[in-house]
Protein backbone atom coordinates (compact mmCIF):
# COMPACT_ATOMS: atom_id res chain seq x y z
CA UNK A 1 0.00 0.00 0.00
CA UNK A 2 3.07 2.31 0.80
CA UNK A 3 4.17 1.79 -2.91
CA UNK A 4 0.97 1.68 -4.40
CA UNK A 5 -0.31 5.22 -3.08
CA UNK A 6 2.66 6.72 -4.50
CA UNK A 7 2.79 5.43 -7.92
CA UNK A 8 -1.39 6.22 -7.52
CA UNK A 9 -0.29 10.25 -6.90
CA UNK A 10 2.32 9.88 -9.85
CA UNK A 11 -0.08 8.97 -12.67
CA UNK A 12 -2.85 11.10 -11.04
CA UNK A 13 -0.81 14.33 -11.08
CA UNK A 14 0.27 13.63 -14.68
CA UNK A 15 -3.52 12.57 -15.89
CA UNK A 16 -4.55 15.63 -13.80
CA UNK A 17 -2.35 18.55 -15.01
CA UNK A 18 -2.84 16.64 -18.95
CA UNK A 19 -6.51 17.31 -18.87
CA UNK A 20 -5.25 20.71 -17.44
CA UNK A 21 -3.16 21.96 -19.59
CA UNK A 22 -5.23 20.74 -22.76
CA UNK A 23 -8.28 23.24 -21.75
CA UNK A 24 -7.36 25.42 -18.58
CA UNK A 25 -3.70 26.42 -18.15
CA UNK A 26 -3.31 27.99 -21.54
CA UNK A 27 -6.07 30.54 -20.64
CA UNK A 28 -5.17 31.04 -17.20
CA UNK A 29 -1.70 31.33 -16.72
CA UNK A 30 -0.34 32.55 -20.77
CA UNK A 31 -3.48 34.36 -21.77
CA UNK A 32 -1.33 37.51 -23.64
CA UNK A 33 0.29 34.94 -25.55
CA UNK A 34 -2.65 34.59 -27.63
CA UNK A 35 -4.30 30.91 -28.22
CA UNK A 36 -2.26 29.36 -29.99
CA UNK A 37 1.06 30.39 -28.20
CA UNK A 38 -0.89 30.12 -25.16
CA UNK A 39 -1.94 26.58 -25.92
CA UNK A 40 1.56 25.35 -26.48
CA UNK A 41 2.97 27.41 -23.59
CA UNK A 42 0.37 24.98 -21.44
CA UNK A 43 1.98 21.75 -23.47
CA UNK A 44 5.66 22.66 -22.89
CA UNK A 45 4.43 22.82 -18.78
CA UNK A 46 4.33 19.26 -19.35
CA UNK A 47 7.40 18.68 -20.93
CA UNK A 48 9.15 19.70 -18.69
CA UNK A 49 8.68 17.44 -15.69
CA UNK A 50 9.66 14.52 -18.26
CA UNK A 51 13.03 16.57 -19.09
CA UNK A 52 14.07 16.89 -15.79
CA UNK A 53 13.31 13.25 -14.46
CA UNK A 54 16.70 12.03 -15.32
CA UNK A 55 17.84 14.27 -13.10
CA UNK A 56 15.52 13.45 -10.01
CA UNK A 57 16.59 9.72 -10.93
CA UNK A 58 20.36 10.18 -10.14
CA UNK A 59 20.20 12.43 -6.99
CA UNK A 60 17.33 10.02 -5.88
CA UNK A 61 18.81 6.86 -7.03
CA UNK A 62 21.95 8.08 -5.49
CA UNK A 63 20.03 8.50 -1.88
CA UNK A 64 18.11 5.25 -2.09
CA UNK A 65 21.28 3.26 -2.69
CA UNK A 66 23.18 5.38 0.44
CA UNK A 67 20.37 6.13 3.03
CA UNK A 68 17.45 3.74 2.22
CA UNK A 69 14.55 3.11 -0.33
CA UNK A 70 12.23 4.02 3.12
CA UNK A 71 13.42 7.38 3.85
CA UNK A 72 14.50 8.26 0.19
CA UNK A 73 10.92 7.75 -0.48
CA UNK A 74 9.54 9.94 2.52
CA UNK A 75 11.24 12.74 0.41
CA UNK A 76 9.80 12.66 -2.80
CA UNK A 77 6.33 11.89 -2.32
CA UNK A 78 6.09 15.15 0.40
CA UNK A 79 7.86 17.37 -2.95
CA UNK A 80 5.54 16.03 -5.36
CA UNK A 81 2.41 16.48 -2.81
CA UNK A 82 3.41 19.75 -1.95
CA UNK A 83 4.15 20.96 -5.29
CA UNK A 84 0.79 19.30 -6.98
CA UNK A 85 -1.14 21.34 -3.75
CA UNK A 86 0.15 24.38 -4.29
CA UNK A 87 -0.36 24.53 -8.25
CA UNK A 88 -4.23 24.84 -6.67
CA UNK A 89 -3.05 27.46 -5.09
CA UNK A 90 -1.84 29.93 -7.84
CA UNK A 91 -2.81 33.56 -8.97
CA UNK A 92 -3.74 33.36 -12.58
CA UNK A 93 -2.41 35.97 -14.79
CA UNK A 94 -5.18 37.92 -14.51
CA UNK A 95 -4.64 38.17 -10.62
CA UNK A 96 -0.92 38.38 -10.52
CA UNK A 97 0.49 38.92 -14.27
CA UNK A 98 3.13 36.31 -15.12
CA UNK A 99 4.11 35.57 -11.72
CA UNK A 100 1.34 32.52 -11.71
CA UNK A 101 3.35 30.76 -14.39
CA UNK A 102 6.90 31.17 -13.34
CA UNK A 103 5.65 29.37 -10.04
CA UNK A 104 3.61 26.83 -12.40
CA UNK A 105 7.15 26.28 -14.27
CA UNK A 106 8.77 25.90 -11.10
CA UNK A 107 6.74 23.66 -9.08
CA UNK A 108 6.53 21.55 -12.57
CA UNK A 109 9.91 20.99 -12.24
CA UNK A 110 10.03 19.70 -8.71
CA UNK A 111 7.43 17.96 -9.63
CA UNK A 112 10.01 16.41 -12.53
CA UNK A 113 12.53 15.81 -10.35
CA UNK A 114 10.66 14.10 -7.05
CA UNK A 115 9.30 11.64 -9.74
CA UNK A 116 12.40 10.93 -11.20
CA UNK A 117 12.82 8.70 -7.54
CA UNK A 118 9.58 7.94 -7.05
CA UNK A 119 8.97 4.61 -9.66
CA UNK A 120 12.03 2.84 -8.96
CA UNK A 121 11.58 3.22 -5.07
CA UNK A 122 8.36 2.49 -4.95
CA UNK A 123 8.83 -1.15 -6.72
CA UNK A 124 11.95 -1.93 -4.14
CA UNK A 125 10.06 -1.25 -1.29
CA UNK A 126 7.29 -4.06 -2.34
CA UNK A 127 10.02 -6.28 -4.11
CA UNK A 128 12.45 -6.27 -1.34
CA UNK A 129 9.91 -7.00 1.11
CA UNK A 130 9.21 -10.23 -0.66
CA UNK A 131 10.21 -13.42 -0.97
CA UNK A 132 12.25 -14.37 -4.21
CA UNK A 133 9.10 -17.04 -5.52
CA UNK A 134 6.74 -14.28 -5.24
CA UNK A 135 8.80 -11.32 -5.93
CA UNK A 136 7.29 -10.70 -9.23
CA UNK A 137 3.74 -10.35 -8.02
CA UNK A 138 4.67 -7.93 -5.43
CA UNK A 139 6.70 -5.70 -8.10
CA UNK A 140 3.74 -5.62 -10.03
CA UNK A 141 1.22 -3.86 -7.67
CA UNK A 142 2.66 -0.51 -7.34
CA UNK A 143 1.53 -0.47 -11.01
CA UNK A 144 -2.00 -0.47 -10.24
CA UNK A 145 -1.02 2.99 -9.09
CA UNK A 146 -1.29 3.97 -13.05
CA UNK A 147 -5.19 3.06 -13.46
CA UNK A 148 -6.03 4.38 -10.53
CA UNK A 149 -4.76 7.97 -10.85
CA UNK A 150 -6.42 7.64 -14.78
CA UNK A 151 -10.01 6.46 -13.03
CA UNK A 152 -9.48 9.28 -10.31
CA UNK A 153 -8.35 11.96 -12.74
CA UNK A 154 -11.15 10.82 -15.74
CA UNK A 155 -13.28 10.93 -12.74
CA UNK A 156 -12.86 14.16 -11.40
CA UNK A 157 -12.98 16.14 -14.92
CA UNK A 158 -16.41 13.96 -16.13
CA UNK A 159 -18.04 15.45 -12.42
CA UNK A 160 -16.38 18.86 -12.82
CA UNK A 161 -17.75 19.01 -16.63
CA UNK A 162 -20.97 17.96 -15.99
CA UNK A 163 -21.73 19.64 -12.57
CA UNK A 164 -20.41 22.95 -13.38
CA UNK A 165 -19.97 25.31 -16.56
CA UNK A 166 -17.16 26.27 -17.41
CA UNK A 167 -17.19 29.58 -16.63
CA UNK A 168 -17.17 28.14 -13.12
CA UNK A 169 -14.55 25.85 -13.90
CA UNK A 170 -12.69 28.33 -14.98
CA UNK A 171 -13.25 31.12 -12.24
CA UNK A 172 -12.25 28.27 -9.41
CA UNK A 173 -13.33 24.76 -9.82
CA UNK A 174 -10.17 23.66 -11.52
CA UNK A 175 -8.39 24.31 -8.26
CA UNK A 176 -10.05 21.14 -6.50
CA UNK A 177 -8.05 18.38 -8.43
CA UNK A 178 -4.82 19.75 -7.16
CA UNK A 179 -5.73 20.28 -3.73
CA UNK A 180 -6.99 16.90 -2.89
CA UNK A 181 -3.19 15.76 -3.65
CA UNK A 182 -3.07 17.15 0.03
CA UNK A 183 -4.74 14.22 1.60
CA UNK A 184 -3.04 11.08 -0.72
CA UNK A 185 0.12 12.64 0.10
CA UNK A 186 -0.69 12.35 3.94
CA UNK A 187 -1.83 8.66 3.58
CA UNK A 188 0.84 8.01 1.51
CA UNK A 189 3.38 9.85 4.61
CA UNK A 190 1.71 8.08 6.89
CA UNK A 191 1.72 4.52 5.24
CA UNK A 192 5.41 4.85 4.23
CA UNK A 193 6.71 6.14 7.74
CA UNK A 194 4.73 3.18 9.78
CA UNK A 195 6.84 0.31 7.85
CA UNK A 196 10.65 -1.17 8.20
CA UNK A 197 13.37 -0.45 5.81
CA UNK A 198 13.48 -3.36 3.21
CA UNK A 199 15.55 -6.39 4.11
CA UNK A 200 18.01 -6.47 1.35
CA UNK A 201 19.03 -2.63 1.99
CA UNK A 202 19.25 -3.47 5.61
CA UNK A 203 21.86 -6.19 4.88
CA UNK A 204 23.80 -4.05 2.90
CA UNK A 205 24.40 -2.02 5.67
CA UNK A 206 24.84 -4.39 8.14
CA UNK A 207 27.50 -5.84 5.96
CA UNK A 208 28.74 -2.18 5.10
CA UNK A 209 28.58 -2.95 1.44
CA UNK A 210 27.16 -0.33 0.27
CA UNK A 211 28.45 1.77 -3.07
CA UNK A 212 29.79 5.13 -2.65
CA UNK A 213 28.76 6.05 -6.38
CA UNK A 214 25.93 3.91 -7.34
CA UNK A 215 25.28 6.06 -10.12
CA UNK A 216 28.53 5.89 -11.72
CA UNK A 217 28.82 1.88 -10.78
CA UNK A 218 25.86 0.96 -13.33
CA UNK A 219 27.01 3.15 -15.95
CA UNK A 220 30.21 1.12 -15.38
CA UNK A 221 29.67 -1.81 -15.49
CA UNK A 222 26.05 -2.70 -16.70
CA UNK A 223 25.36 -0.09 -19.59
CA UNK A 224 23.76 -2.72 -21.27
CA UNK A 225 21.44 -3.70 -18.94
CA UNK A 226 21.02 -0.05 -18.40
CA UNK A 227 19.93 -0.19 -21.84
CA UNK A 228 17.34 -2.83 -22.42
CA UNK A 229 15.92 -1.87 -18.91
CA UNK A 230 15.13 1.48 -20.87
CA UNK A 231 13.65 -0.13 -23.88
CA UNK A 232 11.93 -2.86 -21.69
CA UNK A 233 9.96 -0.01 -20.30
CA UNK A 234 9.21 2.17 -23.07
CA UNK A 235 5.76 0.36 -24.06
CA UNK A 236 4.62 -0.19 -21.00
CA UNK A 237 4.96 3.94 -20.10
CA UNK A 238 4.69 5.25 -23.57
CA UNK A 239 1.37 3.64 -24.26
CA UNK A 240 -0.04 5.07 -21.82
CA UNK A 241 1.10 8.68 -23.58
CA UNK A 242 -0.50 7.45 -26.66
CA UNK A 243 -3.72 5.94 -25.86
CA UNK A 244 -4.58 8.10 -22.78
CA UNK A 245 -3.25 11.59 -23.91
CA UNK A 246 -2.68 11.73 -27.85
CA UNK A 247 -5.54 9.30 -29.05
CA UNK A 248 -7.99 11.51 -26.58
CA UNK A 249 -6.99 15.03 -28.67
CA UNK A 250 -7.18 12.46 -32.09
CA UNK A 251 -11.15 10.96 -30.85
CA UNK A 252 -12.54 14.20 -30.68
CA UNK A 253 -10.55 16.11 -33.32
CA UNK A 254 -10.35 13.74 -36.21
CA UNK A 255 -12.58 11.17 -35.64
CA UNK A 256 -15.32 13.16 -34.27
CA UNK A 257 -16.38 11.82 -30.66
CA UNK A 258 -17.45 13.73 -27.49
CA UNK A 259 -14.73 14.46 -24.65
CA UNK A 260 -16.98 12.48 -22.29
CA UNK A 261 -17.42 9.26 -24.12
CA UNK A 262 -13.22 9.60 -24.29
CA UNK A 263 -13.30 9.68 -20.73
CA UNK A 264 -15.70 7.03 -20.12
CA UNK A 265 -13.93 4.62 -22.45
CA UNK A 266 -10.55 5.28 -20.95
CA UNK A 267 -12.19 4.93 -17.27
CA UNK A 268 -13.73 1.55 -18.20
CA UNK A 269 -9.97 0.39 -19.40
CA UNK A 270 -8.83 1.72 -16.15
CA UNK A 271 -11.40 -0.48 -14.25
CA UNK A 272 -10.21 -3.25 -16.33
CA UNK A 273 -6.70 -2.92 -15.35
CA UNK A 274 -7.47 -2.88 -11.78
CA UNK A 275 -7.96 -6.62 -11.88
CA UNK A 276 -5.26 -7.43 -15.45
CA UNK A 277 -2.51 -6.31 -13.04
CA UNK A 278 -2.77 -8.27 -10.34
CA UNK A 279 -2.77 -11.59 -12.52
CA UNK A 280 -0.12 -10.53 -14.79
CA UNK A 281 2.12 -10.60 -12.15
CA UNK A 282 0.80 -13.17 -10.74
CA UNK A 283 1.92 -14.84 -14.00
CA UNK A 284 4.98 -13.54 -13.90
CA UNK A 285 5.86 -15.69 -10.82
CA UNK A 286 4.46 -18.85 -12.73
CA UNK A 287 6.72 -18.55 -16.50
CA UNK A 288 9.05 -15.11 -15.65
CA UNK A 289 8.52 -11.28 -15.60
CA UNK A 290 10.05 -10.71 -18.80
CA UNK A 291 8.34 -13.30 -20.34
CA UNK A 292 5.19 -11.57 -19.77
CA UNK A 293 6.53 -8.01 -20.71
CA UNK A 294 7.29 -9.89 -24.19
CA UNK A 295 3.96 -11.36 -24.42
CA UNK A 296 2.66 -8.20 -23.79
CA UNK A 297 4.61 -6.62 -26.60
CA UNK A 298 3.95 -9.24 -29.49
CA UNK A 299 0.46 -8.68 -28.72
CA UNK A 300 0.56 -5.07 -29.30
CA UNK A 301 2.59 -5.27 -31.96
CA UNK A 302 -0.25 -7.61 -33.48
CA UNK A 303 -3.17 -5.41 -33.00
CA UNK A 304 -1.69 -1.98 -33.58
CA UNK A 305 -2.67 -1.67 -36.76
CA UNK A 306 -6.18 -3.74 -36.76
CA UNK A 307 -6.92 -1.37 -33.77
CA UNK A 308 -6.65 2.34 -35.08
CA UNK A 309 -8.48 0.79 -38.70
CA UNK A 310 -11.25 -0.46 -36.82
CA UNK A 311 -11.46 3.13 -34.68
CA UNK A 312 -12.09 4.88 -37.64
CA UNK A 313 -15.72 3.42 -37.50
CA UNK A 314 -16.20 5.82 -34.57
CA UNK A 315 -18.72 3.99 -32.26
CA UNK A 316 -19.03 4.15 -28.92
CA UNK A 317 -18.55 0.88 -28.77
CA UNK A 318 -15.73 0.33 -30.72
CA UNK A 319 -13.92 2.89 -29.00
CA UNK A 320 -14.84 1.08 -25.39
CA UNK A 321 -13.16 -2.37 -27.15
CA UNK A 322 -10.33 -0.18 -28.51
CA UNK A 323 -9.48 1.10 -25.11
CA UNK A 324 -10.14 -2.52 -23.33
CA UNK A 325 -8.00 -4.27 -25.99
CA UNK A 326 -5.53 -1.84 -26.34
CA UNK A 327 -5.02 -1.38 -22.53
CA UNK A 328 -4.75 -5.14 -21.75
CA UNK A 329 -1.79 -5.91 -23.91
CA UNK A 330 0.25 -3.18 -22.79
CA UNK A 331 -0.62 -3.44 -19.45
CA UNK A 332 0.43 -7.12 -19.72
CA UNK A 333 4.18 -5.14 -20.25
CA UNK A 334 3.16 -2.92 -17.56
CA UNK A 335 2.58 -4.99 -15.23
CA UNK A 336 5.81 -7.12 -15.29
CA UNK A 337 8.12 -4.17 -15.61
CA UNK A 338 9.21 -3.87 -12.20
CA UNK A 339 9.83 -7.57 -11.44
CA UNK A 340 12.02 -7.95 -14.68
CA UNK A 341 14.12 -4.19 -14.35
CA UNK A 342 14.68 -5.80 -10.29
CA UNK A 343 15.82 -8.63 -11.58
CA UNK A 344 18.65 -7.42 -13.91
CA UNK A 345 20.88 -5.23 -11.33
CA UNK A 346 22.38 -5.82 -8.38
CA UNK A 347 21.26 -4.86 -4.83
CA UNK A 348 24.15 -2.14 -4.31
CA UNK A 349 22.78 -0.04 -6.75
CA UNK A 350 19.32 -1.20 -7.91
CA UNK A 351 17.99 1.98 -7.26
CA UNK A 352 19.40 3.89 -8.89
CA UNK A 353 19.48 1.86 -12.12
CA UNK A 354 15.57 1.28 -12.04
CA UNK A 355 15.15 5.18 -11.30
CA UNK A 356 17.59 6.33 -14.07
CA UNK A 357 16.11 3.41 -16.57
CA UNK A 358 12.43 5.03 -16.05
CA UNK A 359 13.72 8.09 -15.78
CA UNK A 360 14.86 8.17 -19.26
CA UNK A 361 12.19 6.10 -21.21
CA UNK A 362 9.52 8.17 -19.51
CA UNK A 363 10.98 11.39 -20.92
CA UNK A 364 10.63 9.50 -24.41
CA UNK A 365 7.66 8.51 -23.96
CA UNK A 366 6.47 12.15 -22.87
CA UNK A 367 7.18 13.30 -26.48
CA UNK A 368 4.88 10.51 -28.35
CA UNK A 369 1.85 12.77 -28.35
CA UNK A 370 3.57 15.37 -29.67
CA UNK A 371 5.73 13.24 -32.09
CA UNK A 372 2.32 11.64 -33.10
CA UNK A 373 0.54 14.90 -33.71
CA UNK A 374 3.28 16.02 -36.13
CA UNK A 375 3.06 12.43 -37.73
CA UNK A 376 -0.48 12.67 -38.53
CA UNK A 377 -0.01 16.20 -39.90
CA UNK A 378 2.95 14.99 -42.24
CA UNK A 379 0.26 11.48 -42.93
CA UNK A 380 -2.74 14.02 -43.74
CA UNK A 381 -4.27 11.83 -40.99
CA UNK A 382 -4.05 8.82 -42.72
CA UNK A 383 -5.63 5.99 -40.35
CA UNK A 384 -2.03 3.97 -39.66
CA UNK A 385 -0.09 6.74 -38.20
CA UNK A 386 -0.93 6.13 -34.38
CA UNK A 387 -0.25 2.05 -35.00
CA UNK A 388 3.20 3.20 -36.51
CA UNK A 389 3.94 4.61 -33.02
CA UNK A 390 2.58 2.16 -30.91
CA UNK A 391 3.75 -0.85 -33.52
CA UNK A 392 7.77 0.52 -32.86
CA UNK A 393 7.16 0.97 -29.30
CA UNK A 394 5.98 -2.49 -28.85
CA UNK A 395 9.00 -3.99 -31.23
CA UNK A 396 11.31 -2.21 -29.20
CA UNK A 397 10.13 -3.39 -25.76
CA UNK A 398 9.99 -6.84 -27.21
CA UNK A 399 13.34 -7.08 -28.68
CA UNK A 400 14.67 -5.64 -25.52
CA UNK A 401 12.63 -8.15 -23.19
CA UNK A 402 13.90 -11.13 -25.69
CA UNK A 403 17.11 -10.05 -24.88
CA UNK A 404 16.68 -10.32 -21.31
CA UNK A 405 14.64 -13.43 -21.40
CA UNK A 406 17.49 -15.14 -23.13
CA UNK A 407 20.22 -13.97 -20.77
CA UNK A 408 21.49 -17.43 -18.84
CA UNK A 409 20.66 -16.22 -15.65
CA UNK A 410 19.08 -13.42 -14.21
CA UNK A 411 20.89 -10.72 -11.48
CA UNK A 412 19.63 -12.69 -8.74
CA UNK A 413 20.53 -16.08 -9.66
CA UNK A 414 23.66 -15.25 -10.89
CA UNK A 415 25.68 -14.82 -7.68
CA UNK A 416 25.63 -16.33 -4.03
CA UNK A 417 25.80 -12.99 -2.93
CA UNK A 418 23.16 -10.22 -3.54
CA UNK A 419 24.90 -7.58 -2.92
CA UNK A 420 27.10 -8.01 -5.70
CA UNK A 421 25.51 -9.47 -8.64
CA UNK A 422 25.34 -8.15 -11.99
CA UNK A 423 24.13 -9.82 -14.94
CA UNK A 424 26.93 -11.83 -16.69
CA UNK A 425 25.14 -11.96 -19.95
CA UNK A 426 24.61 -7.83 -19.75
CA UNK A 427 27.28 -7.09 -17.54
CA UNK A 428 30.06 -4.64 -19.94
CA UNK A 429 33.43 -4.46 -17.71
Amino acid sequence: MASLVGTALESYDFYIYAYFAAFFAGPLFFDPLGPVGATLAAFLTIAVSFVVRPIGSIIFGHLGDRIGRRKTLLITILIMGIATGLIGLLPTYAMAGWTGAVILVLLRLAQGVSLGGEWGGSILLASEHSSRKSRAFWAALPQLGSPIGSILSAAFFLVLTSALPAEEIVAWAWRIPFLTAIPLVAISLYLRWSIDETPVFANLVKNDKRERMPVLRVFREQPAALALAIGTALLGIGSYSLMNTYTINYGVAVLGFTYEDLLIATTIGGLLQLVTIPLFGWWATRIGSARVVAYGALGTLLIAFPMYFVLQQATFGILVGTMIIGGILPTMSWAALGGTMADLFGDRHRYSALSIAYSIAAVVSGFVPALTLAFGQATGQAWWHPGVVLAVMSAITLVSAWAVRRSSVTARDAATDDSEVAEPALQNS
